[in-house]
């Protein structure tokens, strides 16, 4: 008879923590795993890849003005419903859902700041409110940025992280915003004050097709998606297959749209730079 003794030792698997959560991102482009810590340090830029994250308004305006130089305008300003849209979510409960996510009022923050000691008016469109759609508010507060700075003698400098275009929830008061803003453009144009328009990912829509094209100078950062359908939609519609890199800066930079790509940690320089060819610093 053959006896079998128990092992003295019992071998025991440690127990596998879970990963809190919060710590780690994936990056959107190549993959890679990355410390939160070590993403926010890096602007929202991947260092593996160059990927540049999407930014909020308020992020923008703290990257690129200087600390406590905002003035902001029309910061109450808010939409109405004029259509009384009704859906799987009503537009004023997509409103409010927005405004407590966001802490914005609207789509679109505008004021007056500085850039490395240069004034300037600005204003920021933040994709999380409605994917940055230009609804009659952020027509409007885009249209009086640009008055007081004819008003002010001012450059004007626009950046654009919008992917919804108009906003279907107020039908032609949204669609007649792309009318507006440019006219507000050209009347900025005669008075011979610069402006500036800076495209980040993503630039769409009626952004992309009235006032965010029409800077004298305009920027975009790296594989910012910039254009008026999405590419899907244009594949979808000609049925044929899109150049590599199709609506992409790059793509756009070798075919004459823009005039720059500039990379996220170094805009405020190049800003900078621009304004003072235009005036003087104060």
């Amino acid at each position: 008879m053959v006896w079998f003794r128990k092992p003295k030792y019992i071998a025991v698997s440690p127990t596998k923590k879970e990963m809190p959560d919060g710590l780690w991102t994936k990056c959107e482009d190549c993959g890679e795993i990355i410390y939160n810590k070590e993403l926010e340090e890096n602007i929202k830029v991947c260092s593996k890849c160059n990927y540049h994250f999407r930014l909020g308004a308020r992020e923008r305006i703290s990257l690129l003005l200087d600390e406590d130089s905002l003035q902001e305008y029309d910061r109450d300003m808010s939409s109405s419903d004029p259509l009384s849209f009704q859906g799987v979510k009503s537009y004023k409960e997509k409103l409010s859902e927005d405004q407590s996510k966001t802490g914005l009022i609207e789509a679109v923050v505008t004021g007056e700041g500085r850039l490395n000691g240069h004034p300037l008016i600005i204003s920021v469109t933040d994709y999380r409110f409605i994917m940055g759609s230009m609804g009659s508010v952020v027509g409007e507060k885009i249209t009086r940025a640009i008055e007081r700075a004819m008003e002010k003698k001012l450059p004007f400098l626009s950046i654009s992280g919008s992917g919804g275009g108009a906003r279907m929830y107020e039908g032609m008061l949204s669609l007649m915003q792309m009318a507006k803003t440019s006219g507000a453009v050209a009347k900025l144009g005669e008075k011979g004050l610069l402006f500036i328009s800076l495209l980040t990912d993503p630039t769409m829509g009626g952004v992309a097709a009235s006032f965010a094209s029409l800077g004298d100078i305009v920027i975009a950062e790296p594989k910012a998606l910039i254009g008026f359908a999405g590419p899907r939609v244009i594949r979808e519609t000609i049925g044929e297959e899109l150049p590599p890199g199709f609506q992409k800066a790059e793509f756009m930079l070798e075919h004459g749209l823009i005039d720059m790509i500039v990379p996220r940690k170094e805009l405020k320089v190049t800003l900078s730079n621009i304004l003072s060819f235009f005036g003087r610093r104060s």
